[in-house]
């Protein structure tokens, strides 16, 4: 069993955690309300708490301490989630043009105007540059 799974099984109930938080099981059941933790049910509807909600719990009574509002703390895990997020891999560039491929795709461009008898307004100022 990995470290990830062990933090995350649903062990313990309101009781067990009122006890390792000092938080009241009225404050616990507030912070779930407000999307801050998010324990697993049981089939009878009892709440089961794991180790990372236990450790997230206390993260929000030490900010509550020092004076974090709710909102505060609400921003706080939205950044972090944010950021723990995997980064998706940027698309490919296209390749930068060379000089040499802009002129061919210019040179192009213009004898095609030309050619379709599509009026070029800047034809005759880049023909100069195709002699």
């Amino acid at each position: 069993m990995n470290d990830h799974v062990r933090r995350n099984t649903p062990l313990f109930p309101i009781g067990i955690v009122q006890k390792l938080t000092e938080l009241t099981p009225r404050q616990i059941r507030y912070y779930e309300e407000h999307g801050l933790v998010f324990p697993t049910r049981t089939e009878g509807n009892q709440r089961l708490f794991s180790f990372r909600d236990v450790d997230r719990l206390l993260e929000i009574k030490a900010m509550m301490e020092r004076g974090v509002n709710l909102s505060g703390i609400k921003e706080i895990y939205e950044l972090k989630t944010y950021s723990e997020e995997p980064k998706q891999p940027k698309a490919p560039r296209s390749h930068d043009m060379t000089d040499r491929e802009l002129r061919k795709h210019l040179r192009k461009e213009v004898m095609m105007a030309g050619k379709y008898s599509r009026p070029s307004m800047i034809q005759g100022q880049l023909s100069r540059f195709f002699d």
